[in-house]
């Protein structure tokens, strides 16, 4: 049973927890050994935590026994991003600048995904200080896409997809602050969730914008992202039926979202939209105007990721010449010059342009677009090509960071077509219907 239970989702794996079919302690081992056995796991993990993961196996079958589960999540071995403090762990998210870093105290995310009864296995690796949607980071590992290995992974929760995608963990944790649950999840073909800014503690997790950072989970379906979703945020995990399409409004806008597409991604998205249409959902296409403002304030006023992951790092940086990837520094060197007033004059333009998006959805419905306008590049030319690597980085989070710039929830579902992603986006707390309606897409597209 160990290759079924790999390939199936946390929701299944917990109903044969529940139903006493899997042994918490059995399925582990499975994973355990899969992970052992692989030969990139030393590219996917940045390290594992075998005796933890024994030991909440033994816990969760105890409690198997005793028919005290503590949900319908209760056993299920899941990997963790490598900017996840747990107590007595090494948190080093993808960066030399904080090699031997050891967490005193678990982060709450982590600390409600384990008394919802999840198991960690490990910790993934991850773009260097999750500044990248590329996943390709040379100072510690970049993971291989799990469809092509020669692609990059997506990032910056690029070991979180892989350990999912190739059966190495049932579901990963993730973080996004422009599309770093998003992208790989689409790359990957799995499905990733963007909460809203806020909703979910960021305490814990090593920061990069302590405004758009956001906990997520990258899993097989979006029944496991719902699931997972209510377990971090410390409540029952509960999935909702699927919304009926029938009906159901959405709107594509016809905007820089859908400009400079790969031919796959368009094409992808197209048959997508036909299908939807077949199932009775009603799609709108327009033009939103606000989405072009929104992507144009980081240069007209301030980019506010650069402006504080440099106030964030930038004295470390500076105290550690070479040590960080050149693109990634380059990266938070452009933060050098902000502001905290232009960091609040673009928060405040950014909020007129949400509130404006909002209310278009509130008439017309949730937007679609293409999680990622581009297919993952290879990782050989993106090594290679400095100006290659830029122009590719800030294509795949185009689409994503919107969602972080207008603090917005959003889901990626996979297409039929490998590697693309389709995106809903919906309103700020707007999770439980925003699963709904994934749970319909899901099976239609895909």
């Amino acid at each position: 049973m160990g290759e079924d239970w790999r390939s199936m989702s946390a929701a299944a794996l917990g109903r044969g927890i529940g139903a006493g079919r899997i042994d918490p302690r059995d399925l582990t081992e499975v994973f355990l050994g899969a992970i052992e056995a692989h030969p990139a796991s030393d590219r996917i993990y940045a390290r594992l935590t075998p005796e933890r993961a024994r030991k909440g196996a033994s816990a969760a079958a105890a409690r198997a026994r005793s028919g005290t589960l503590l949900g319908p999540l209760d056993g299920v071995p899941i990997s963790w991003k490598d900017n996840y403090d747990i107590a007595g762990e090494a948190t080093e998210a993808g960066s030399r600048l904080l090699a031997g870093r050891v967490a005193v105290k678990d982060a709450p995310a982590f600390a409600a995904a384990t008394a919802a009864g999840l198991v960690c296995l490990g910790k993934t690796h991850m773009s260097e200080l999750a500044f990248s949607g590329l996943g390709v980071n040379p100072v510690t590992a970049t993971p291989p896409n799990a469809i092509e290995p020669g692609r990059a992974p997506g990032g910056s929760s690029s070991g979180a997809a892989v350990s999912t995608a190739l059966g190495l963990a049932a579901a990963g944790i993730g973080s996004d602050t422009g599309g770093s649950v998003r992208i790989p999840a689409a790359w990957n073909g799995l499905a990733g969730l963007k909460t809203t800014a806020g909703q979910i503690s960021c305490e814990g997790v090593v920061p990069l914008s302590t405004t758009l950072d956001t906990v997520g989970p990258l899993c097989r379906t979006v029944e496991d992202c719902a699931l997972i979703y209510g377990a971090l945020m410390g409540r029952k995990p509960e999935a909702p039926q699927p919304a009926a399409l029938k009906g159901a409004r959405f709107l594509v806008p016809e905007t820089s979202v859908l400009e400079g597409c790969d031919p796959e991604v368009s094409a992808a998205f197209e048959a997508a939209l036909e299908a939807l249409a077949e199932a009775g959902a009603r799609i709108a296409r327009a033009d939103v105007p606000e989405i072009a403002e929104a992507l144009d304030v980081g240069a007209r006023i301030s980019g506010i990721v650069n402006t504080e992951g440099w106030r964030l790092w930038g004295d470390l940086i500076e105290a550690n010449p070479g040590v960080m990837y050149d693109r990634i520094e380059k990266r938070f060197r452009m933060g050098q010059g902000g502001t905290v007033e232009k960091d609040r004059e673009a928060l405040e333009v950014l909020a007129g342009l949400s509130r404006a998006v909002q209310a278009r959805m509130a008439a017309e419905g949730p937007m679609l677009m293409p999680a990622s306008a581009i297919l993952p590049p290879p990782v050989d030319r993106l090594l290679a090509d400095e100006a290659f690597y830029a122009e590719r980085n800030m294509m795949a989070l185009r689409n994503t960071r919107l969602g972080n710039i207008l603090t917005l929830s959003a889901l990626t579902v996979p297409t039929a077509a490998p590697m693309v992603g389709l995106m809903i986006v919906a309103g700020p707390d707007q999770e439980a219907p925003l699963l709904a309606l994934g749970r319909a897409i899901e099976p239609v597209v895909g």
